[in-house]
């Protein structure tokens, strides 16, 4: 039976409006360790290092964190791994004001973040469909992509300017307050009982059944392989992104935090188009037509000259990356969301997010050193071009 309309969408809202929130606070956190660390190194390998740390969690733990998710309230594990975000950047700022900004403890924080994150992120994402309807999942998640965009394009702007103005940890407090927030409105947002793992069933057993929903679900498996293939080049860019501004252009802070409003703007765009025009497409398709998109904007961006125009053709770029991005995302979640039963998505998605990260650490062990050896530009332009490769053969093997 369809749940009444203004019923999911008021409780929607809610949920993702107190997600924005906490987003917010902790993109321009994470602006702000980011850009310390670059400027204070100006090293590909400490920002190749920055991200493996914040990607090992996910590796490691996420399919175990699966299991645990659906054993208990989804709800309830949300809130946690939020105010637990909340206390690490507390904790970080305390330090801060007693012994002065450290490399070593702000990588700690960026690890302790990703654990919280390896959480909440598959609570979330399986909290969604118990709220809305099948048939407005595609709408939902656009428009739930749409306000986290906005949030990833409001937040390195606040993490530029408050860096630029204030000290680093008066920056990490935003990230605190942003966790409160979003706990207490989610709090307050009554969600339906889903069925969940019987505590009986082992921990083995249960990640069987959770590889095995990929396995049985072949387009999905295919996706996965291409997106994993081209995201061991592509996510390893998103930690080097400092180093195309201040090393390859030659520019300040502030010009970075433009490439991140613009980037968080074309997610923002790609989102609303989605959601207002394309529900009744081939999901799976246009998932792939999004890695195509990406992989020749990340071919134009490693052969931008290294000037003003050339900056501002990059910051062109970004956009139409970040809008192929979510049209990547976007069909991929709401099409796993209709197959896949809302009882063993905590496990999928968390081994979907595993298999993703683990091509962040694996592809920073190669992107840092080459970076560094050839330029970033250049790396930008060879990682382009091997994901082109892939995403037309993951487009030709789809059914």
């Amino acid at each position: 039976m369809k749940k009444p309309t203004e019923k999911w969408r008021k409780q929607f809202i809610l949920l993702v409006s107190g997600q924005t929130t906490s987003l917010i606070g902790s993109s321009a956190v994470q602006f702000a360790m980011m850009w310390w660390l670059a400027s204070q190194t100006n090293s590909g390998k400490v920002l190749s290092l920055a991200g493996l740390v914040a990607f090992l969690p996910q590796l490691v733990i996420g399919p175990f964190a699966g299991v645990w998710i659906d054993r208990m309230d989804k709800k309830k594990i949300a809130i946690i791994a939020d105010l637990f975000t909340g206390c690490v950047a507390l904790i970080l700022s305390f330090s801060i004001v007693l012994n002065g900004p450290k490399i070593s403890f702000i990588l700690v924080s960026l690890f302790l973040r990703a654990v919280a994150s390896v959480f909440q992120t598959p609570a979330i994402q399986s909290i969604v469909p118990t709220l809305v309807p099948t048939e407005e999942l595609i709408e939902a998640n656009s428009w739930n992509q749409f306000l986290q965009s906005g949030a990833y394009m409001l937040g390195p702007v606040i993490g530029a300017v408050l860096y630029s103005a204030i000290p680093l940890w008066i920056v990490l407090l935003t990230d605190t307050f942003g966790a409160l927030i979003a706990s207490v409105i989610l709090s307050r947002i009554k969600i339906k009982e889903m069925m969940t793992v019987e505590k009986e069933t082992s921990y083995l057993e249960e990640l069987r059944i959770g590889f095995q929903e990929f396995v049985q679900h072949k387009d999905i498996l295919n996706v996965t392989v291409t997106g994993a293939l081209i995201m061991f080049f592509y996510l390893p860019l998103s930690s080097l992104f400092p180093l195309m501004t201040t090393n390859h252009f030659q520019l300040s802070a502030a010009y970075g935090g433009a490439i991140e409003f613009v980037y968080a703007s074309g997610m923002m765009i790609g989102a609303f188009v989605l959601g207002k025009f394309n529900k009744k497409q081939n999901k799976l398709k246009q998932s792939n037509y999004g890695l195509i998109g990406i992989s020749l904007m990340t071919i134009l961006s490693g052969i931008t000259p290294a000037n003003l125009v050339g900056f501002w053709l990059f910051a062109l770029y970004s956009l139409w990356m970040g809008s192929f991005g979510n049209q990547f995302t976007i069909p991929f979640t709401a099409y796993v969301q209709e197959v896949v039963p809302a009882e063993k998505l905590g496990r999928f998605f968390s081994f979907y997010g595993s298999i993703m990260s683990a091509t962040m650490p694996l592809g920073l062990l190669v992107a840092g050193p080459m970076s560094d050896l050839l330029g970033i530009n250049s790396w930008f332009l060879i990682a382009g071009i091997f994901s082109l490769i892939i995403s037309l053969i993951g487009y030709s093997n789809l059914r």
